[in-house]
Formats: structure tokens, C-alpha cells, sequence
């Protein structure tokens, strides 16, 4: 492993991809300090601590978008406009004939469609900054304002609201300039990196109180359950339900071409974590409702993450959210005709209709146990751990939550896979250790490749 690690350094274009991206997320993590214009930024900081019902609403938020809707800085927002827009016209893209068009046009229609992401990124940065001046500094006890600040207050919104959609943009760009120049998607390590900076401060919070021999056994009881979540998750995002695929023989005068195997993969967790930040976002919208009309009982039902309503409706939207984001990306009639045109056909299924049926079954058991899972992993860490305070809470659901390890693996594994690659394609021993898979073929033409796929 050192010598693979070694190796990274070795190449000079790994290592500047790796500074690259280690730089840019340092420039991300900086904009967190930087308070919003008019705005005191150590009693933000005090505040953000405590913010009661409304600091868990946040926290969960920047659980899944690396922002900081609590503190009143540049960058509060995080990637969540970005996230959301994304989401919305991957969904259109689906739904609607023109955009699905677009879509198909190669790399010019994803530009088309990148462009429109970024335009509906601005409009939804202005709704969501709303919230950031609503709950942080909109109160009227709130001391994060300067003097004088508050009697144009008006005028104040409006220069908040385009600073903190600036500051988004410069995250966007952040994260496309790490996808485009570093390792790994840029979004994805930006979310990563906002995950484990909480974590510190969380933890650190927790052992100011102190520790007697009960809150240490249910510490020991956290950190396995914490382990056993990890392991599942590694092997839950590796799983993967291979189907045969049998390649028709076809014979060109004397030589037979063809009637080679292959296997189609479908991931058992084929929705990653869109259930649960679709779950998650429609459970606060009557939390935050009942905390805006005073109407309690909205709040103390859905706003506690241990109360049974709360963990009944979460585990349906997780199970429904599933099965709607895998029909709407899996498209089995789709894949069926082109294993039809392709002359390829699955053992035992007759091409056509027959094949669309047997994908969609298979589909829909893979995914029933995906949806299990982040079930499981999601509700679960609502279950353990200790009420003191809240703080132990705050971390389990927030920080060390089966949503946020399910992110943050998933982000490592696939940084993991390209680092990798890079070093396979240089004829390099492979990062995980061990001799790379093709890397004969590397330097030798298709050759290699050629022998290993057969």
C-alpha cells in the first residue's frame, strides 16, 4: 500500500490532479469563515450552536448538501440549489419528450441541459436563501446584526440573498473545476468535505460534558453499530445482480464471429441516496410549516427523528422514492431492443417483450432490497444512542448517520476506482495493491484488454 500510495506522487500528472482538488476544497472550506456582509460573525457562530428545532431542520440539510443553512456565511447554501436543479431536470429528462431529445444529442445536448441547470440553480438560490435570513438572522431576539443594520432591513435581504447565490455559483464552479481538473466528481467531494469538517466540532461538543461509565458504553455501542453500518454499505454499493447476456453466432464464409458471454450488472442499490434526501426534504417541509405558524403539533410529530410517525413516514417516502427514481432512470424496453439489434439475447428469455418483462421482475426484487437497506440505514441511527442534551443525537443523525457514511463511501469508492485507472493506463501496480488488471495491455494496444474480457 506505500508503494502504491508512493506511486500517486510518481506521476506528475496524478499528483497535480491531487493538489489540484485538495486546493480547490481548501478554497471551499474558507468561504465558511467569511461572514455575510452587516453580520457578527462570532454570535452567528454562538447561535448556530443554539438553534434548537430549528438547527436539526439545518442539520440534516447540511448532511446532504455540505452547506451551513445555520451559520450566516458566504457559502451557508452549499451545493443545495445545485443538487436540487439537477434533480429536477434529471426527472424532466425522463418525463418530458423535448428535454429527453435534448438529452440524446450527445455532448451538446448535455451542455444545453447543464445551462439550464444553472439558470433554475440562480432562481432556486433565491427561494432557498430565504431560509438562511428567516431562520438565522430574520428573528427578532437575533444579535447576529450589526447596529443600524436592522432599519433597512428590507434593503439588507436583498443584498444577502445575492450574496449567498454567489457564493453557490462559486461553489458550482468549484466543484466543476474539481471534476474537470482533479480527481473524482467535484460535487460529490464537496459533499464529502462538508460531511466529515461537522463532524469535529459535533464530537468535540459531546465530550464537553463529560463522560461517565453509562455515556461510554453508549459510546462503545455507537462505534460498532457505526462499523457494522460501514462494512454494509461497502458491500451494498458493490453489489451488483449480473445477468447473462449470450452473443448470437454469426458465420462470415469459413470463420464463426460471435457466441461469447457477457454479464449485464445492475446495482442493488440502483437509487444510491436519492430516497433519502427526497424522503428527508419532504418530512421537514411540516416541520418547518409548524414552526412558521406556531402550529406545534406538526413540529413535535415530525420534528423529533425518534417518534414513530416520523420513522413510519420516513421508511414509505424511502421505499416509494426508490421505486419512482429506478423507474424513471431504468427503462427495461429500452435495453431490451438494443440487445435485440445488437443480436445478443439472455439465455432461456425470448428476445423482445419477453426480455423487457424478465429486466423489469428482475429490477424490481434488486430494488426492493435496495430500498430495504437505505431503510435500514437511514432510521436505524435515529434509534441508538443517548438523549443528553440532544448532542449525542445531533451526531448520530447528522454527522455519523447511516446517510452520511452511505455518502461519504460511496464518494471514496469511486475516487478510489479512478485513482486507479490513472494509474493502470501508466502501466503502474494498482492503488488498492497488487497487480493491476490489464495493465500488460496497457502499453501493448488492445491486445490486453482483448485477452482479459475473454
Amino acid at each position: 500500500m506505500n508503494l502504491s500510495l508512493a506511486n500517486l506522487f510518481k506521476v506528475k500528472e496524478i499528483r497535480d490532479k491531487i493538489l489540484i482538488t485538495l486546493g480547490l476544497l481548501l478554497v471551499f472550506r474558507i468561504g465558511f469563515f467569511i461572514p455575510l456582509p452587516g453580520v457578527d460573525y462570532q454570535a452567528s457562530m454562538d447561535q448556530a450552536r443554539n438553534l434548537g428545532g430549528v438547527g436539526k431542520l439545518f442539520g440534516m440539510m447540511n448532511v446532504l448538501t455540505g452547506g451551513s443553512l445555520q451559520s450566516a456565511t458566504l457559502f451557508s447554501l452549499g451545493v443545495m440549489p445545485y443538487i436540487s436543479a439537477s434533480i429536477i431536470f434529471s426527472l424532466l429528462a425522463k418525463a418530458v419528450p423535448s428535454l429527453e431529445k435534448i438529452a440524446k444529442e450527445g455532448q451538446s445536448g448535455q451542455r444545453k441541459i447543464n445551462q439550464y441547470t444553472r439558470i433554475a440553480t440562480v432562481g432556486i438560490c433565491f427561494v432557498q436563501s430565504w431560509f438562511v435570513i428567516a431562520g438565522a438572522l430574520g428573528a427578532e431576539d437575533s444579535k447576529l446584526l450589526h447596529a443600524g443594520v436592522r432599519e433597512w432591513f428590507g434593503l439588507y435581504s436583498i443584498v444577502v440573498m445575492v450574496s449567498l447565490t454567489a457564493g453557490t455559483m462559486f461553489v458550482m464552479w468549484l466543484g466543476e473545476q474539481i471534476t474537470e481538473h482533479g480527481v473524482g466528481n467535484g460535487i460529490s467531494l464537496i459533499i464529502m468535505a462538508g460531511i466529515i469538517a461537522n463532524l469535529y466540532p459535533s464530537l468535540a461538543s459531546y465530550f464537553a460534558f463529560g463522560m461517565d461509565r453509562e455515556e461510554w458504553q453508549n459510546l462503545l455501542l455507537f462505534a460498532g453499530a457505526w462499523g457494522v453500518v460501514v462494512v454494509a454499505v461497502v458491500y451494498m454499493t458493490k453489489a451488483q445482480r449480473r445477468i447473462p447476456i449470450q452473443q448470437a453466432k454469426h458465420t462470415r464464409g469459413r470463420r464463426v464471429y460471435g457466441g461469447q458471454r457477457h454479464f449485464l450488472p445492475f446495482k442493488v442499490n440502483q437509487a444510491g441516496v436519492m430516497p433519502i434526501i427526497f424522503g428527508s426534504t419532504l418530512l421537514l417541509i411540516p416541520t418547518m410549516l409548524g414552526s412558521a405558524t406556531g402550529f406545534n403539533w406538526f413540529a413535535d410529530t415530525f420534528g423529533s427523528q425518534r417518534g414513530f410517525w416520523y420513522v413510519s413516514s420516513f421508511t414509505v417516502l424511502i421505499f416509494f422514492f426508490s421505486f419512482f427514481w429506478t423507474s424513471m432512470m431504468f427503462q427495461p424496453n429500452e435495453i431490451a431492443n438494443n440487445l435485440k439489434e445488437g443480436g445478443s439475447f439472455i439465455p432461456g428469455i425470448r428476445p423482445g417483450k419477453p426480455t423487457a418483462e424478465y429486466l423489469e421482475g428482475t429490477m424490481v426484487r434488486i430494488t426492493l432490497a435496495g430500498a430495504a437497506f437505505l431503510a435500514i440505514i437511514a432510521v436505524a441511527p435515529s434509534l441508538v444512542g443517548t438523549r443528553r442534551g440532544g448532542t449525542m443525537d445531533q451526531v448520530l443523525i447528522y454527522f455519523m448517520s447511516g446517510t452520511s457514511i452511505l455518502i461519504v463511501v460511496g464518494v471514496a469508492l469511486d475516487m478510489v476506482e479512478k485513482l486507479n485507472a490513472l494509474l493502470v493506463m501508466r502501466n503502474y501496480e494498482g492503488f488498492l495493491g497488487g497487480s493491476a488488471p490489464g495493465a500488460e495491455g496497457a502499453s501493448g494496444g488492445s491486445g490486453g484488454w482483448g485477452r482479459r474480457s475473454s
